[in-house]
């Protein structure tokens, strides 16, 4: 069926096509179905999910969104082809894996070649999802799904005999050690003149307060496309971008997006997650950071021990150097929790400052010398590691990576609407939950509101007096302010004892 385009001017996170009704039941079609659009004339498709609207208007036109209008170069009023799609056998797929088969590669090749082509809506993409978090996954399943989300990707290669890198699985609020690493590592490499580069790729947050890119944002550009970062890495020997950005494992990027949504980070998919995104930027040398402990996303050593064995496995049979670590992770890491504070927090240890964060300085450190000693012998990364930081080429280095992604570094503070959390008894405090912090921090804006969060005074086995404060919670409306205290009274995630 030939019909005209508008665009509805709106980025919706998926193509959306919304049909006047009378277009929809001549195509027979309806609401969650897609149909496969392209320009007249041209062979570039696009697969699109439907909507519909009770429109007046002559049924002629249809409406776009940003992601159709883009991607098929589209001007108002253009004439465009649309016909139902058929459902793609990724679903049988989908339903095979909720009865508690075991997927083959071809069959989870399938399922993640229709998540990029936009063939799966959200809800399939959440029963995918379900399934292996109900059902599991077998090693021989999480090596397909790594090669397979590889496979639908992009990949760069850098011209390096070390290309190092490093990934926390996540779950700890604050823990911003991955631009402190990097900064580090970069120095090390700069300072022994090593034939080694560091481009890192983050996140953003899924269920905490802020991921990486969320924070680095407020000073530089995250988004570059793979040759900028090319040109960014050879001048800088690191990056600290947004790997959303870059079309490396792009299924991963929209089961991250339904991921959220649910809440849910099935242990197969999040060894699949960091794995093939590691191999698509093609790192050679990896550590992985996995936190366990009450209230991390996994807390028991023996979970912990588990995780890391499947993370070793996989790496080994992609020929990928990976050294599993597990650290504590029963408290938030490092004071700020929220991308402002968080920064604020990484500034302070890269300039060696006196009231930097101990906790954040100590495990950076560590993470930075487990890296180095990869490539080079234990005591000699410890040296390096402890000289760059005192002699400021570590935040030298930071500098110049912000400063090639096109920022700056500015002064730092956050909202200036704020309330003081004042302990109601003496005492020590015994417990911080990550989970209520992280949850916590969101509902008072973290990470879109980037000056938003929560500052913690003290910590777990720290004293304190009746009145004195120990936590300072901000947002950047009174209304969500009001909001986080009432939920941070209820749920209680600082117990002094």
């Amino acid at each position: 069926m030939l019909v005209k385009v508008k665009s509805i001017g709106l980025l919706t996170g998926k193509p959306i096509i919304i049909l006047p009704k009378e277009i929809a039941k001549w195509l027979n079609v309806n609401v969650g179905d897609r149909l496969i659009i392209n320009k007249y004339g041209e062979k570039k498709k696009i697969i699109a999910i439907i909507d519909i609207t009770k429109t007046e208007e002559k049924a002629d036109y249809v409406y776009a969104s940003d992601e159709i209008i883009g991607y098929l170069n589209l001007k108002e009023d253009d004439i465009i082809e649309i016909n139902p799609a058929q459902k793609p056998l990724s679903v049988l797929y989908i339903r095979e894996k909720l009865d508690g088969k075991r997927l083959s590669y071809d069959k989870l090749l399938e399922i993640m070649k229709s998540i990029v082509d936009n063939g799966l809506t959200e809800a399939e993409i959440a029963y995918f999802i379900s399934s292996t978090y109900i059902r599991g996954m077998s090693k021989e399943e999480i090596l397909s799904l790594v090669k397979a989300m590889v496979d639908v990707g992009q990949k760069i290669k850098f011209n390096y005999k070390y290309v190092l890198d490093k990934h926390c699985i996540g779950g700890i609020a604050g823990n911003r050690t991955t631009p402190i690493v990097v900064s580090i590592v970069v120095a090390a490499i700069n300072e022994l003149k090593l034939n080694a580069v560091m481009p890192k790729t983050s996140s953003r947050a899924i269920s905490s307060a802020s991921g990486t890119a969320d924070v680095i944002e407020l000073l530089a550009n995250v988004e570059f496309d793979l040759e900028e970062i090319k040109k960014i890495v050879d001048k800088a020997k690191g990056c600290l971008v947004w790997g959303g950005s870059l079309g490396v494992s792009p299924a991963d990027d929209k089961i991250i997006q339904v991921e959220r949504l649910l809440n849910l980070d099935p242990k197969s998919q999040l060894i699949a997650s960091i794995l093939s995104k590691k191999i698509s930027i093609g790192s050679n040398r990896l550590i992985i950071d996995i936190p366990y402990g009450k209230g991390a996303k996994i807390e028991t050593k023996k979970d912990a021990l588990e995780l890391k064995n499947l993370f070793e496995y996989v790496g080994k049979k992609f020929n990928l150097k990976t050294k599993i670590l597990l650290t504590d992770g029963s408290q938030p890491i490092g004071n700020g929790i929220g991308p402002c504070l968080e920064l604020i927090d990484v500034l302070k240890v890269l300039k060696n400052s006196k009231d930097k964060p101990e906790d954040l300085y100590k495990k950076a450190m560590y993470l930075a010398k487990e890296l180095l000693s990869l490539v080079i012998n234990k005591e000699k990364a410890e040296k390096v590691v402890e000289k760059v930081i005192k002699n400021g080429k570590a935040y030298e280095a930071f500098k110049r990576i912000i400063r090639e992604q096109k920022g700056n570094i500015k002064e730092l503070t956050p909202s200036s609407i704020f309330s003081e959390i004042k302990a109601e008894k003496k005492g020590k405090i015994i417990e911080i939950d990550n989970k209520k912090i992280n949850f916590i921090a969101r509902i008072l804006g973290c990470p879109a509101d980037k000056y938003a969060g929560i500052y913690l005074i003290k910590h777990v086995n720290d004293q304190v007096d009746k009145n004195e404060i120990y936590a300072i919670v901000y947002a950047e409306t009174k209304e969500k302010l009001d909001y986080g205290l009432k939920v941070f009274k209820e749920l209680k995630p600082i117990i002094i004892k």
